[in-house]
């Protein structure tokens, strides 16, 4: 059966309350945001001893760490920014196994200068895909050398933005330190949403087998064109958190869109039937309807 977590991130708390917080609701694993309000685990600044703090934090309270974010933009056009971001996304990988998992997520980023969010026409160019086959084949060695794995997530904005990139990166770095992060809401626009079960068993016909984790969110249509984002409480929260869309999509909780979660929910099934599904782009209060909203879909589904 599938295990149900949810991001770290969600709960603006320090260290111990929000592991109290989410195990209260009922998760039994989680994937950790490195911000708490009473540890600092920015860059430079991890050590082996915090990492166990908050390794055996979460496992005190039954909550196994399954993946790990390191969400940035590795090909930020900015040398200097980008050169940045990679260091911290490798720092994380290379601290990964300390916290507990091997799995580290980023997405692969835009060349847009405006809004990690938004797409670039350089994205979508053979220079774009050899930039970011570059950075991913230095973050996969680091994950190597480290026992880690880097999982990367497609998004439909970034460089590997559908599924047919997302196959040409697999076999552009084929190696086992590379892996899947499955979200199916990633691979819709407005031009694709009408085709969501061809998209949703594309990703599984050719991807299935790269699959780490797995994200459970919501889209649909929207009126609004602009990049949505969400008040979730919190005014130190990560742009990632607050995302909820950009153009004529928008990025919701479970259950507050149209995705066909029957579907998904079996597809994945098939070769993960114990994979662990994090909640996401929800504020705190929404929690306890998420959670129920998905479970009841893997009750129908028997996983």
């Amino acid at each position: 059966m599938f295990q149900t977590g949810i991001f770290t991130g969600y709960f603006p708390y320090g260290l111990d309350e929000v592991a109290r917080r989410i195990r209260s609701h009922g998760f039994n694993t989680v994937q950790l945001d490195l911000h708490f309000k009473d540890i600092d685990l920015s860059f430079g600044q991890i050590t082996k001893e915090k990492a166990k703090r908050v390794r055996d934090t979460f496992r005190n309270h039954d909550l196994p760490i399954c993946c790990i974010s390191g969400y940035t933009n590795f090909i930020h056009p900015d040398l200097d920014k980008r050169k940045a971001n990679m260091e911290r996304l490798k720092e994380i990988i290379r601290w990964a196994r300390e916290f507990g998992s091997p799995y580290v997520i980023s997405e692969t980023g835009t060349f847009n200068t405006e809004s990690e969010w938004m797409s670039d026409p350089k994205n979508k160019t053979e220079e774009g895909f050899e930039i970011c086959a570059k950075q991913i084949r230095e973050l996969v060695q680091t994950a190597y050398d480290h026992g880690a794995v880097f999982c990367l997530e497609t998004y439909v904005n970034n460089v590997v933005g559908s599924v047919e990139e997302t196959v040409r990166m697999f076999a552009a770095v084929d190696h086992p330190s590379l892996g899947l992060l499955m979200d199916p809401t990633n691979y819709f626009e407005d031009h694709n949403i009408d085709n969501m079960d061809g998209v949703i068993n594309q990703v599984f016909d050719t991807l299935q087998d790269k699959i780490k984790i797995a994200h459970a969110k919501d889209v649909a249509r929207s009126a609004d064109t602009s990049e949505k984002h969400a008040d979730i409480g919190d005014e130190d929260a990560l742009s990632s958190h607050t995302f909820r869309g950009v153009g004529n999509i928008v990025l919701d909780a479970p259950g507050m869109g149209v995705l066909n979660y029957d579907l998904y929910l079996r597809r994945l099934s098939e070769k993960h039937p114990n994979i662990p599904i994090i909640i996401e782009h929800l504020d705190e209060a929404d929690v306890p309807r998420s959670k129920k909203f998905l479970e009841d879909k893997m009750r129908a589904q028997g996983v």
